[in-house]
């Protein structure tokens, strides 16, 4: 049905309902033929409004291309098109986002004053639509962009502290635009000089160069968040990360100066938007007057804007922040909450956050009691993922020696923290991977005895995202499911992967109901998405002795098997409602299925789509291991979880030590438990391969 049949046929109908009504309708009448020029005139006009956006996106989409290619002329050829079509149309949104893209062009030229000023225009219709806004968040993402095109110009020019400041509020606005996460999936036209993530990046890579570690270790908790945003799309946003990144007091006065600068600007857009609606054949003489003093107007406006940013005062207080910067942030908000929350934890626990650059390794350790530590490690990215895949590949061997990549990686992630580990009294790791070390356990790495035989290991998605001190319910009610035998083949993309029934799987289920009684069993066909999803939350932990997969693309490509053969991928797992689930444990998952291994979101993603069910937290593996193996480790986990004394990750590490010393009295298991593998020839459940895998994700408790 058209456009016009449609809406023909509703104004019909609500004419009869109101006569049938008994309701009085106008008596003025209109005849057939000018009801229907009527018609045809307005949805011309939304049709030729629709054409107009659509050009202007079109054009921007060409402009990038030929940007990329360094043809300069042509693109800006397009974006002045775009630009005179957008302004004439009232969108002004398009028209923020082209000028960000002729911004971008002369930044590319090194055109960096011509750059600034196109900058500064999208910024003020940016902020006067964030102040107006009808769809709530999505002005506030088109202004982030300005922003951090801003940033990014700045730092080209070798002004940390200027890019850290536009860097800033670029996050601000994006953290508080994701509490209305269906902003996210409205398509905008591409204004951005680089990802959202990689400006997250800047900002903490460039925090921590100037020694501001605090505020760095908030970026780098809240890229996290952003790496979700683009895996998973619409991550919803709390009360934690909208308060986004604090400014230091210089930067709150730059903020109120820069404000008021650009409120001036709002004002003069107004005008220059309304003229500019006018079409120019049709302007009167005191109109072209007016656009002419108000084009002029606004160049003193811009020239005036950028003499401020290099002007001294400015420059006054860009001093003033590098000499108060590392004081000032000891006292940020954000920093205060993590370390209360860290306190309240009955073991002594420390934040670690790597992050992943291009030339080094950087490490901040945040503890209860003293301001954060930073560590630069200088390693290569490139030869950082050589070692890690090197040591995944080890590790997934049981005949090979991982222990070679495994000192390496210790002493670029954990030794130039060893005396702050031992000074901070930590017991537990809370650990926030990055990028490719989300592939490989942090408790196998080795120094003469591995990471796990010192410390208990908790990863998190974000600190922002994670309720560190929820208890766990005081008694164990297990759902335990298992897929024993038969065969299946999933395909994913253009791949297809086969998997078979694990035997050992059967035996872990029911050694798992002898620990903790009363536990419901369902195995093979029994164990099918109808007859489990619905009772899950009744239980506060679900075992899934079944194969599971994170798959290097998209969420729909990730996924748990289920005994019947149906599959559950990582956008169901988000529509389950587990809020009494204290534990989700997939025993017998993999990752890098294929053999490809990217940076990990899909990992992230998995901990993230498990907390928004409201489960507390979950145990993966990070490769298939033997079930043979997966059986006794489980077996000496849940016994000794079902003590009710030791929180999930020590009860964790306890059962990974148990396999590492093969002390397994303690647990009331058999002491000559072997694997289970054709290539298992003189291994013991003390390799790595066996106990390394299994990693905690959310709360520890």
């Amino acid at each position: 049905m058209s456009p016009y049949q449609a809406y023909f046929s509703l104004v019909t109908a609500t004419v009869f309902a109101l006569s049938s009504s008994g309701m009085a309708l106008p008596v003025t009448m209109v005849t057939s033929n000018a009801f229907t020029k009527s018609l045809t005139n307005e949805f011309a006009q939304i049709e030729s409004g629709n054409k107009k956006n659509f050009e202007v996106k079109r054009l921007n989409e060409d402009a990038i291309r030929l940007l990329d290619a360094s043809r300069f002329p042509e693109a800006l050829q397009r974006l002045q098109t775009a630009l005179t079509i957008s302004t004439g149309n009232g969108d002004r949104l398009q028209e923020a986002a082209t000028l960000n893209n002729i911004g971008r062009v002369y930044q590319k030229q090194g055109q960096n004053s011509q750059a600034f000023k196109f900058y500064v225009q999208a910024l003020a219709i940016n902020k006067d639509l964030t102040n107006r806004e009808t769809t709530p968040g999505l002005a506030r993402i088109a202004f982030g962009k300005t922003y951090s095109n801003l940033g990014n110009l700045f730092e080209s020019q070798n002004q940390p502290e200027l890019a850290i400041f536009f860097y800033k509020q670029c996050v601000n606005h994006r953290e508080k635009a994701r509490l209305n996460p269906s902003a996210f999936a409205i398509p905008l036209v591409n204004a951005y000089s680089q990802t959202v993530a990689q400006t997250y990046r800047a900002l903490g890579e460039n925090l921590l160069f100037m020694g501001r570690v605090a505020e760095a270790q908030r970026i780098m908790d809240l890229v996290k968040v952003e790496e979700l945003e683009e895996y998973i799309s619409r991550v919803q946003g709390n009360k934690r990360t909208a308060k986004g990144i604090e400014l230091i007091s210089e930067e709150k006065k730059l903020l109120v100066n820069l404000s008021n600068k650009v409120d001036s600007a709002i004002a003069l857009g107004k005008q220059l938007t309304a003229l500019r609606q006018v079409e120019p054949s049709k302007r009167s003489p005191e109109q072209k007057q007016r656009l002419a003093q108000l084009v002029t107007t606004e160049q003193k406006i811009l020239d005036d804007f950028q003499n401020f940013i290099t002007s001294p005062s400015v420059r006054e207080q860009v001093e003033q922040i590098n000499r108060t910067a590392r004081r000032q942030n000891l006292d940020l908000e954000s920093l205060n909450e993590v370390r209360d929350n860290l306190a309240q934890l009955p073991q002594k626990s420390v934040l670690f956050y790597p992050l992943v650059l291009k030339d080094s390794l950087e490490l901040v350790l945040v503890t209860p009691e003293s301001p954060p530590i930073h560590r630069t490690v200088a390693v290569k990215r490139e030869n950082l993922n050589k070692t890690i895949l090197a040591f995944r590949k080890a590790l997934q061997d049981p005949r090979l020696d991982a222990k070679i990549p495994a000192r390496q990686l210790y002493d670029w992630l954990i030794r130039p923290l060893e005396n702050d580990l031992k000074q901070a009294g930590a017991k537990t790791l809370i650990y926030a991977p990055d990028n490719q070390l989300r592939y490989i356990p942090l408790a196998a790495l080795y120094n003469g005895k591995w990471l796990v035989q010192s410390f208990a290991i908790n990863h998190i998605t974000s600190a922002s995202l994670t309720n560190f001190n929820t208890p766990p319910k005081s008694k164990l009610r297990v759902l335990a499911a298992a897929f024993t035998e038969g065969d299946y083949t999933v395909t994913v993309g253009s791949r297809q992967f086969a998997f078979s029934g694990l035997p050992f799987a059967g035996q872990e289920v029911e050694t798992l109901a002898q620990q903790v009684p009363g536990t419901i069993k369902l195995l093979d066909a029994a164990f099918s998405r109808q007859a489990t999803i619905p009772q899950l939350d009744d239980y506060t932990v679900i075992h899934f002795a079944t194969h599971a997969a994170f798959v290097v693309g998209k969420p729909e490509d990730s996924f748990i098997l289920f005994g019947s053969g149906e599959r559950a991928t990582l956008r169901d797992v988000a529509t389950w409602s587990l809020p009494r689930v204290d534990l989700v444990v997939l025993s017998a998952c993999e990752t890098g299925l294929g053999g490809k291994l990217g940076n990990g979101e899909e990992i992230l993603g998995f901990g993230y789509q498990i907390q928004k069910t409201g489960a507390k937290s979950a145990i993966a593996s990070l490769w298939a291991v033997d079930d043979g193996g997966t059986e006794t480790l489980m077996s000496a986990f849940y016994a000794a979880l079902h003590k009710g004394k030791l929180t999930k990750a020590e009860a964790l590490r306890q059962a990974q030590i148990a396999l590492i010393t093969g002390d397994l009295s303690a647990f009331g298991l058999r002491q000559d438990r072997s694997p289970n593998i054709s290539t298992g020839i003189g291994v013991s459940l003390s390799n790595p391969y066996y106990w390394a895998p299994f990693i905690l994700i959310g709360n520890g408790l």
